[in-house]
């Protein structure tokens, strides 16, 4: 891979930062435009000051070390920068490439002593966004029991593995599905949006159920059947129970980590529906 930063400053890739720093050095006094005279040495002296801000910058270094000179079209910068016409701004250059750019120091500087060049600083290099980003509604039973979900991709079927208790704004991160650059590849970034319930409430791992009950058996207890989304089970009801009294049946919530809580909810008779006799009885001695 082409890095011609490196060239520009002459020194080899495996120089040392005080080894760039003493090339850097002694190429600006050799170019600085107050000593150097030719129309050519401007130019070269700011190829030499961006060289240096990269460079002599561990961080960006290593950046510019990943992509070389793909970011410059697969041009070397000095190529790159004198195709754009004289008296380019390097500056306006390196933020249209990478989006951040060099703060305003291209300019020629004003007296020999100083070499900085690029004042404020090289911006770094934004590698490039391989990744894909997409979201997901998930069923509410996988959401909370765990499973598998696909999401089709340019007519790729790429099945997910969805983790038990996983909630709305979650993402999750399927290696090498991205886009593809220069032999590199991005992610796909999956938001999941998971999809209510008409028959259950969510609070963190807990689970709530409204269950139907009838009067007779909240009145002297009993036996009934309850559909959990793990499985049926049969729940014995306490005489005397209230309307709205909640019951818990420990880790049958998010699986593996939280509880079912059922809420009574008691079914009255019609009258009409009941035996006469009885429906008079009730009516006599039934508390106000």
């Amino acid at each position: 891979m082409a890095k011609s930063l490196y060239e520009t400053l002459e020194v080899s890739e495996s120089a040392s930062p005080a080894e760039i720093k003493k090339a850097y050095r002694k190429l600006a006094r050799k170019y600085h435009p107050d000593i150097c005279k030719k129309p050519e040495c401007e130019e070269k002296f700011k190829e030499i000051n961006a060289a240096y801000e990269v460079l002599g910058d561990e961080e960006k270094k290593a950046q510019y070390d990943q992509f070389g000179d793909s970011m410059f079209g697969g041009q070397s910068f000095q190529d790159f920068s004198r195709s754009q016409g004289a008296n380019v701004d390097l500056d306006e250059i390196l933020r249209n490439i990478f989006g951040g750019g060099f703060s305003g120091g291209s300019q020629r500087s004003g007296g020999f002593g100083d070499f900085g060049g690029f004042s404020g600083g090289f911006g770094g290099f934004n590698q490039p966004d391989l990744d894909i980003h997409a979201k997901m509604t998930i069923p509410f039973n996988v959401a909370v029991m765990g499973g598998t979900h696909s999401v089709n991709l340019n007519g790729e079927t790429i099945n997910l593995k969805i983790p038990a208790g996983i909630t709305t704004g979650k993402k999750m991160r399927v290696r090498g599905k991205g886009k593809s650059m220069q032999g590199q590849r991005g992610d796909l970034i999956v938001e999941v949006e998971v999809a209510p319930s008409n028959e259950y409430e969510r609070d963190g791992n807990n689970l709530t159920k409204t269950i139907d009950v009838p009067l007779k058996i909240m009145m002297f207890g009993g036996k009934i059947p309850v559909q959990t989304l793990h499985k049926e089970i049969t729940v014995k009801i306490p005489k005397n129970s209230k309307n709205g009294q909640k019951m818990r049946l420990k880790g049958y919530g998010v699986k593996d980590k939280g509880d079912l809580y059922l809420k009574l909810n008691v079914i009255l008779p019609k009258v009409e529906d009941l035996d006469e006799e009885l429906a008079k009885l009730m009516q006599e001695k039934l508390p106000e």
